[in-house]
């Protein structure tokens, strides 16, 4: 228990009447009356210095300490240094206190409040420092704000959690000065150093946090003394804890690359030798490990397969066997085939040349018992078809061969045919439409003046040119007639135009199937599309073409007795029919 107000001494009084003032101005005197008073209690026992802590906090002189931190550095004489000795002081004072009543509260709200105040001041020395000249000064006492948190949590290790979440002291761990990180880290060296149950106790949560710093600290920079630091304290880490090294193989892949590559003959070489050692020890346990574990599924996969085709092999074995015979009955079924097809082959040919051999016999048969004169009109018959059939395959080679080389200009001049055509049909149907629907409209310029001379000349012509009617119904008669004569004048005319333009419409497609005939492929390069371009869509015609070509295809195949002449012919033998005619109208060749 602290001591009660009547045994204080005369100077916490003095200190505790100057708190109660709560002014900026008293800041020094108190940290001078509190230095003097923890100086002396401190050069005697033991458990008067304990004593006089556990007053300091029941009077609220710690708590008054605690807010100073947070005073404006302006308004006090000495500014940062007299905060930052002030810190300094009051971590001194909140370590050691001993048992008390209110230690509860003390360690789990007031403690956690002085620590923030610590971090508020050293972040704004931070601040300072960066933007300020005097840089050194600043990062000497940001140095010394830390050291009294590092011996705060040093003696209170349940403050690392605080620490950790404060916002001040996430600002300061995303600084990039080097200064500023070394103090960073050198705070946790010294933590870990001085009390390796602390990284056990901590948790994977706030150890995590930390080594991300660290590790992220000692990857971004190239200074040594960053490097060193960093190097020490994750070789502490892995010292005091054996949890960390699954955590730092798993979280921090390539890390001993790093190390070695970056860190390698920077002066801390002992050092860096230690972590590397840690970190290959896990990789190869780990290795080891995944090596085991590898060869246990390998062992048991295969064991698996080898059994699965063991359950198979006597089905694998006949179905091996059945596929086999198959496949031997389709080679000997391919073989029969083969030798089908080239009998089938030998046995036409041999047909061919021996309907031939007949054909020629019986054609020589033939000219011996016919008269010499028909001999030779025979064959003169048989040149002249010869001719004609190498002058049409030529000429058609001669056309086809042109229209490739000109093909383009076809092109061309077919699209503008279509087009001519497609042009002049819209505007006849325009023409038609306008002058349909436009009404009839009297002369311009009619006046009334010019009306009734009109109306004038009318009644001259009328008295001087009088109607053979005389009566009403002879007039109405003749209106009648008049009538009907112009209704069938008008009923000729729509007769004859529908003539003229079914006339039209014939041409334009007799033109139309004469460029087809002219710009036919030939046999060799048609496909089966191009037969659908000569297809009438006119049953009458498309029968018509069937029977002519019937007919020709059937004189064709005649003898060539048969088409000697009409005085050769039997008398019992029907009249020939007269096809000819129709095929020359059909076909351009001709017969």
């Amino acid at each position: 228990m602290g001591p009660s107000g009547d045994e204080m001494s005369p100077e916490l009084k003095d200190l505790v009447a100057d708190i109660r003032e709560q002014s900026e101005n008293k800041v020094n005197d108190v940290y001078s009356k509190l230095k003097g008073l923890v100086g002396r209690k401190s050069l005697g026992d033991q458990r008067d210095l304990e004593a006089c802590k556990q007053s300091l906090y029941s009077h609220g002189v710690l708590r008054y300490c605690s807010s100073t931190l947070r005073f404006s550095p302006a308004k006090i004489h000495g500014g940062y240094a007299v905060l930052t000795q002030m810190a300094d002081l009051l971590s001194t004072c909140c370590v050691g206190l001993g048992a008390f009543r209110d230690v509860e509260v003390f360690s789990h709200e007031f403690l956690p409040s002085v620590v923030e105040s610590l971090l508020f001041l050293a972040d704004c020395l931070m601040n300072r420092a960066l933007r300020d000249k005097a840089h050194n000064e600043m990062i000497r006492l940001f140095r010394k704000v830390f050291d009294s948190i590092g011996w705060l949590l040093r003696a209170h290790t349940h403050l690392l959690h605080h620490v950790l979440r404060s916002k001040h002291y996430e600002n300061i761990q995303i600084c990039e000065d080097d200064d500023i990180s070394i103090v960073t880290l050198t705070m946790w060296n010294n933590i870990f150093r001085a009390n390796g149950v602390v990284v056990s106790e901590m948790g994977a949560r706030a150890l995590t946090d930390i080594m991300d710093d660290i590790v992220y600290k000692m990857s971004s920079s190239s200074n040594p003394v960053i490097g060193r630091a960093a190097v020490k304290t994750l070789v502490l880490i892995l010292d005091h804890s054996s949890s960390t090294h699954q955590l730092i193989h798993r979280r921090y892949r390539g890390l001993a690359d790093l190390a070695v590559k970056d860190w390698r003959g920077k002066g801390f070489d002992s050092v860096l030798d230690q972590l590397i050692d840690h970190l290959q020890t896990d990789t190869k346990e780990s290795s080891e490990e995944y090596v085991r574990a590898a060869c246990i599924i390998q062992a048991a996969w295969r064991a698996h397969q080898t059994r699965k085709r063991l359950r198979k092999l006597p089905r694998a074995v006949s179905t091996l066997q059945r596929s086999f015979r198959e496949k031997r009955r389709r080679q000997q079924e391919h073989t029969e085939r083969q030798r089908a097809e080239e009998e089938l082959r030998h046995q036409v040919c041999l047909r061919r040349q021996r309907a031939m051999r007949r054909f020629r016999q019986h054609q020589l048969h033939l000219m011996e018992i016919l008269p010499a004169a028909q001999v030779e009109r025979y064959l003169g018959e048989l040149e002249n078809k010869a001719a004609v059939l190498i002058q049409r395959v030529w000429r058609g080679h001669r056309e086809r061969r042109s229209f490739r080389q000109h093909r383009y200009i076809l092109r061309q001049h077919r699209a503008a045919v279509t087009l001519q055509r497609a042009t002049l049909r819209f505007l006849k149907r325009r023409r038609a439409q306008r002058s349909g629907l436009t009404p009839l409209k009297g002369p311009k310029g009619l006046t009334d003046s010019r009306r009734t001379e009109l109306k004038q000349h009318i009644q001259e012509h009328i008295s001087q040119h009088p109607s053979s009617v005389r009566s009403a119904e002879g007039s109405v008669e003749l209106h009648q007639r008049a009538q009907s004569l112009l209704h069938q004048h008008l009923i000729n005319r729509a007769s004859d135009r529908t003539h003229e333009q079914h006339r039209q419409a014939l041409l334009a497609q007799i033109n139309t199937d004469l460029e087809l005939l002219f710009n036919a492929p030939s046999l060799k390069d048609a496909r089966a599309g191009d037969v659908n371009l000569f297809l009438s869509r006119s049953c009458p015609v498309a029968t018509f073409a069937r029977q002519s070509h019937n007919a020709l295809m059937q004189s064709m195949r005649l003898p060539w007795w048969r088409m000697l002449g009409e005085e050769f012919s039997s008398p019992e033998e029907p009249p020939r029919k007269d096809y000819d005619t129709d095929i020359e109208s059909l076909y351009l060749g001709g017969s």
